[in-house]
């Protein structure tokens, strides 16, 4: 009897070490999160209804936005705060922002998410930032109007694309240092690592093409168009098994389906006007479009290829980010 009194006071004592050791809980619900660049504000959707959940004011022109690998925290880089803000996922509220360097365009996590990574576009900088104090660890000039930003698997290496320099600039994460310049298509957005961590893609708007990169070497592999060139492709969204890829057309108000192992267009998808931001959900069975001067989220049926709803959010949408 002592025996099994003292086993349960054991336990009353030991349950809320195990609460406090798990941290607080998030909610079990998917999220769609949205960046408004004119707004100044992130629209927080449910997947499942396509209701609007939250609002969260945010600081001026938030563009790119990153998720920490616990997902419970939203980087969102604020251009003209030359800072990134942090919010918390589960309150839905930005704590507090972190200085960035002028300008900071996207953001990217480390993938210990010890460190955030910037590119700083007005100044032609990559910056990197400890997540948890603050402090820089390094401001390292690049191309260009550097924009696209991505990290490799292994956290070794950051790509930054340059708008003007059409270039992508590989970065050593311990040191800053640019390892190596890769020239690529003419007006690089957007640079985005393959679920298996063996290539990354980079699209070029004015080119109109997407440039396929060896992460092992940072070599050149290949590059191939988007339709006919001239229809500004910006962001890419993978498949979970790596055979397709969706990317957003700015100027033809579409997402291009391409097949990962022909290097090729296969399907054209009609939506809102001058889409810029796209996720995808992990089932793969949803792709969402930010339809910037629509100001909506094009909700697309993966199967039938078509969109099967439209959800109004703030002014400008930019970014997209589906957290699980």
């Amino acid at each position: 009897m002592r025996s099994a009194m003292a086993r349960a006071r054991f336990g009353a004592l030991l349950a809320p070490l195990c609460l406090a050791r798990a941290g607080p809980a998030r909610s079990a619900d998917p999220q769609l999160w949205v960046s408004n660049e004119v707004g100044n504000t992130i629209t927080v959707i449910s997947p499942r209804t396509n209701a609007v959940r939250a609002t969260i004011t945010v600081g001026k022109r938030p563009r790119g936005m990153a998720l920490s690998p616990d997902k419970r925290t939203v980087y969102v880089a604020l251009g003209q705060d030359d800072a990134v803000g942090v919010i918390d996922v589960a309150k839905a509220a930005m704590t507090k922002t972190i200085p960035a360097g002028r300008d900071p365009e996207l953001v990217a996590v480390s993938p210990d998410g010890r460190t955030l990574y910037v590119s700083n576009e007005e100044i032609a900088h990559a910056s990197a930032i400890d997540a948890g104090s603050g402090q820089m660890q390094f401001s390292t000039p690049v191309g260009v109007e550097p924009e696209g930003i991505a990290v490799s698997p292994d956290g070794a290496k950051v790509y930054v694309t340059a708008e003007t320099s059409n270039t992508v600039s590989v970065l050593d994460t311990k040191t800053g240092r640019v390892l190596r310049t890769i020239p690529v298509g003419e007006n690089p957005r957007t640079v985005a690592v393959a679920p298996d961590g063996r290539r990354a893609y980079v699209t070029a708007e004015a080119g109109g093409n997407v440039t396929i990169l060896d992460v092992a070497t940072d070599s050149v592999l290949g590059q191939f168009p988007i339709r006919d060139g001239k229809t500004k492709p910006v962001r890419i969204a993978f498949t979970p098994d790596g055979r397709l890829a969706y990317v957003t057309e700015g100027a033809a108000g579409s997402v291009s389906v391409v097949d990962l192992t022909a290097s090729k267009v296969i399907d054209t998808i009609p939506v809102g006007k001058r889409p810029w931001g796209i996720a995808l959900s992990p089932d793969a069975r949803r792709l969402y479009t930010a339809d910037g001067r629509s100001n909506q989220i094009s909700v697309i049926d993966t199967q039938t290829r078509k969109v099967i709803a439209t959800i109004p959010v703030g002014d400008r949408p930019n970014d997209l980010l589906y957290i699980p």
